[in-house]
């Protein structure tokens, strides 16, 4: 599952139909969540932007990437995770 967390940087990022009219534009289909009080980027002590946490199904962090890039990297951890579950990806062309 992939879930999303907008923590805004600027008062226009804090309105929720801002972000509702952007998603589609940057292609985001799954759920995001308003952070708009920073609870969750506290609750991980993050202070970077963005971020990409990999958290498995009992809730471990299992990988964690600050910054663009690394898109490879992070899929084959998604893919290892995905395994780790019983799921096979192999079918499924990297980048795919």
């Amino acid at each position: 599952m992939v879930v999303g967390v907008h923590t805004p940087e600027f008062d226009f990022e804090k309105d929720e139909s801002n972000v509702r009219e952007a998603l589609p534009k940057l292609d985001v289909v799954w759920p995001v969540a308003m952070d708009n009080d920073f609870r969750t980027w506290r609750a991980y002590g993050n202070r970077y932007w963005p971020r990409k946490y990999l958290i498995d199904r009992n809730g471990i962090i299992r990988y964690d990437h600050i910054g663009e890039g690394a898109y490879q990297e992070t899929e084959l951890h998604i893919r290892n995770l995905l395994a780790e579950t019983g799921a096979d990806v192999s079918n499924i062309p990297v980048g795919g």
